[in-house]
């Protein structure tokens, strides 16, 4: 059991003596910032006023008069109401012995245990490279995975492939007219065709398969198939570098299927109406800003339709949430699609929506815009290749998803503490190398004589870190671990300088801090691996 759930524990029988009942897991437990106010602090006296119908600060008193003082050397109150609670070392240093019994297992739970979860995210179009907008969601939408995994939830990663539409009839009349140039036969490309290099090698990667065989021989569906299947391959190539792994390929045009549409048409027929020969779905009546045309007056189906029939079919494989990873461009998305989702019968909460907003590449002050190799715009693969991948999965999920973020390349490669990549990296290269040096001296997972603020400040953060993981999981936000992952980082440098890890003179003192120094490594390479970024022994 950690600190905290020990404290809520406590305060939760405090309450219940005084005749207040309250689920334990409710009372909020902070890390006090200023050690004149404790290890831990908590406003659950405030909260509990209405309830008691007495003055926090009486309600403090009342509940330090009756907790149980096991494992605690003082209960103090300040200002309005806080109780401030100052942890024995002996309690605080327990965390040394659980971390390694615990190993790699340390910060999870199972609190999603039993829960199926669904993620798209990235499901960019086969048409070209991955860009910063798709390595934002890369990033984010795996950490989040992780997150739930450590949680116990059962998570699937799902990659949508847009397959079907005009997008990719432009992809294969680019194709062609690529793959003629190199017979010396010059087409004009369609007027939303694609210019890039990328789709030139894929032309030259089709002559040398199949020779002249589809010259002036134009196949609609053969170079449909023929881009889609390599633009794939670079993107699970460019995924597989960015670590990022997918469980289900789910295609447009298999969600199309032959009569898939009429059927959800016929289905959805009592939310509907007509107007100037558009059929309009009644989304209004579910919390959306206006109704929403699902049949153009052409006949033409709009996106919408098969995007309801997509988390209709993933509804149907048992998830009890669906989480989508967008760009801010779908803003407007996110209430019609939970209004269809109402439409038949699920909650609105059946379908979260996390929005990213835009990347700025900032080198030498001034913001990238185009590669200098390519002179197209900057690719997930180069990013990775100039600065490395770890920075770019750090970086990437380091400020809310919903904050504009400006990536700056200079600082991703600094081998400075301003660097929070390096600096996070470093401090498990320095346990480690001490580990190293001192693999001569027993190791004492006990915490004995770690009483120094460095020693107390380093333990302290380790407890946090499975409420950290817990917290960033259920509010989808990796930059919460990001923070703490600073912080830890921060208390392992201190650690590293202040305390004397290698001591001769003093054997039992070394292997207690030893102990601490290979816990601590411990955590923040779990924290690290949780936002898949690498943990360098060496540096």
């Amino acid at each position: 059991m950690n600190i905290q759930t020990l404290l809520q524990n406590k305060i939760a029988e405090a309450l219940k003596s005084l005749g207040v009942d309250i689920d334990a897991s409710t009372i909020v437990i902070e890390t006090s910032k200023e050690a004149i106010h404790g290890d831990f602090a908590s406003n659950i006296a405030m909260q509990s006023a209405g309830k008691l119908k007495k003055p926090p600060r009486a309600i403090a008193e009342d509940i330090k008069n009756v907790i149980n003082m096991d494992g605690l050397d003082k209960v103090e109150i300040a200002g309005p109401g806080f109780l401030n609670f100052f942890v024995a070392p002996s309690k605080l240093a327990e965390i040394i012995s659980q971390i390694n019994e615990e190993g790699a297992k340390f910060g999870e739970s199972k609190i999603g245990e039993g829960q199926k979860i669904n993620v798209e995210f990235v499901s960019a179009n086969p048409t070209g490279d991955l860009h910063l907008g798709h390595a934002r969601g890369a990033a984010l939408g795996d950490a989040i995975c992780r997150l739930y995994e450590a949680c116990g939830y059962d998570v699937t990663r799902e990659y949508y492939v847009n397959d079907a539409g005009a997008q990719i009839d432009n992809l294969a009349e680019s194709l062609y007219v690529r793959y003629m140039e190199l017979f010396g036969e010059q087409l004009e490309l369609p007027k939303d065709g694609y210019a890039a290099s990328d789709i030139i090698d894929i032309a030259k990667e089709l002559k040398n398969e199949v020779g002249n065989k589809y010259v002036n021989n134009y196949s609609t569906s053969f170079f449909k198939n023929y881009g889609i299947k390599k633009e794939l391959e670079k993107i699970n190539e460019d995924l597989k570098l960015f670590r990022v792994p997918f469980d289900v390929y789910t295609y447009e045009t298999d969600i199309r299927k032959e009569g898939a549409m009429e059927k959800l048409l016929n289905d959805l027929e009592p939310f509907t109406y007509h107007l100037e020969g558009a059929t309009f779905l009644k989304t209004s009546e579910y919390g959306d800003d206006k109704d929403r045309v699902i049949v153009k007056s052409d006949g033409d189906y709009t996106y919408f339709l098969p995007d309801i029939a997509y988390h209709l079919d993933k509804l149907s494989r048992g998830y009890n949430l669906l989480i989508d990873v967008l760009g801010s461009d779908h803003h407007g998305y996110i209430a019609r699609m939970k209004a269809a989702m109402q439409m038949f019968g699920y909650p609105s909460s059946i379908l979260e929506v996390e929005m990213l907003q835009m990347v700025r590449l900032i080198k030498d002050g001034e913001e990238v815009v185009m590669s200098k190799r390519t002179g197209n715009a900057v690719t997930l693969r180069e990013l990775c290749e100039e600065v490395g991948v770890d920075a770019v999965r750090y970086f990437f999920v380091n400020r809310a998803s919903t904050s504009h973020l400006d990536f700056d390349i200079d600082l991703a490669i600094q081998a400075s503490s301003a660097n929070p990549v390096y600096y996070a990296q470093y401090a498990y290269a320095r346990l480690y190398a001490v580990l190293r040096r001192g693999k001569h001296f027993d190791i004492s997972y006990d915490g004995e004589g770690l009483t120094s603020k460095y020693e107390t400040d380093l333990m302290k953060q380790l407890a946090n870190f499975p409420l950290v993981v817990e917290d960033a999981a259920l509010t989808r936000s990796p930059y919460k671990l990001t923070n703490y992952i600073q912080k830890l980082a921060s208390d392992i440098h201190a650690f590293y300088t202040e305390c004397r890890l290698l001591d001769e003179s003093n054997p039992n003192l070394t292997a207690n801090r030893l102990g601490l120094a290979k816990v601590s490594a411990e955590v923040i390479k779990k924290a690290l691996n949780l936002i898949g970024v690498n943990s360098p022994k060496k540096m």
